[in-house]
C-alpha cells in the first residue's frame, strides 16, 4: 500500500440541515474534506476547527447540497474536494464519482475498474470510509445481485438518496445481508490525498 501522505488540518466546519438530518461539513485549505451525517459510522466526532458557515468551501458545498435536495437527478457537485485517505481509498472514491445519479454499481465492478478484481474487501472498506457523504456517492454501490447493502449513514438514508435520484420509484430492492461487504479491519484515515478529486 502507498505510504500515507501528510495530513492537512481542517480549517473550518459547519453543521447544516438536510432532509436526512444534520450534516457536518469540514474544509481544509484546499477543499471540502468531510460531510458526515449525525450518527453515521466513521463520524469523526468533535473537530478542532472553527465554526465558519461562510468559509468558501463550506458555503459552496452547502449551496450545491441544497441544489441536490431540490433536484437530485440533475445535481452536480463541483466544489473542490480534499478527502483524507490513502492512495487506494482516494482511487476508489474517484471511481465512485464516476457513477452518475440514477445509476448504480457493485463492489466487484469497482474492483474490476481499479484492475484489482480480488480486492473486494479492500474496496468495500474504502467505500465504507468515504468521508464525503452524498458528494462522493458511495450510496450508489449495491450488492452483486442488485440488493441494497450496507451504508455508513444507514440503509434508510441510502434508500432515500437512491429514490431521490430516480432509482426504484415503485419501491426498494431487497435488503440482502448475505451480500453486505465484509469489511477488512479498518485503519483510521490518517493521510490526505495530494491530488484533488476532479
Amino acid at each position: 500500500m502507498t505510504p500515507a501522505l501528510p495530513r492537512r488540518p481542517f480549517v473550518a466546519q459547519a453543521t447544516i440541515d438536510s432532509p436526512l438530518g444534520p450534516l457536518l461539513l469540514a474544509a481544509t485549505a484546499r477543499g471540502l474534506g468531510g460531510a458526515w451525517f449525525d450518527g453515521q459510522a466513521h463520524h469523526p466526532g468533535p473537530l478542532d476547527a472553527p465554526n465558519d458557515a461562510g468559509h468558501r468551501f463550506i458555503q459552496f458545498a452547502a449551496e450545491e447540497l441544497a441544489s441536490y435536495w431540490a433536484d437530485a437527478p440533475n445535481a452536480r457537485f463541483t466544489v473542490p474536494l480534499d478527502p483524507r485517505g490513502t492512495a487506494f481509498q482516494c482511487a476508489v472514491w474517484q471511481r465512485l464519482r464516476d457513477i452518475p445519479a440514477g445509476h448504480t454499481s457493485t463492489y466487484s465492478a469497482l474492483a474490476a475498474l481499479l484492475q484489482k478484481p480480488r480486492a473486494l474487501r479492500a474496496v468495500g472498506a474504502a467505500v465504507g470510509r468515504n468521508p464525503l457523504s452524498v458528494i462522493i456517492p458511495c450510496h450508489r454501490v449495491l450488492g452483486s445481485d442488485g440488493s441494497l447493502t450496507g451504508y455508513a449513514g444507514g440503509l434508510a438514508r441510502k434508500l432515500d438518496l437512491l429514490q431521490r435520484e430516480g432509482r426504484w420509484p415503485d419501491g426498494p430492492p431487497p435488503v440482502n445481508e448475505a451480500h453486505r461487504p465484509t469489511r477488512a479491519p479498518a485503519a483510521p484515515i490518517t493521510a490526505a490525498s495530494e491530488a484533488q478529486a476532479a
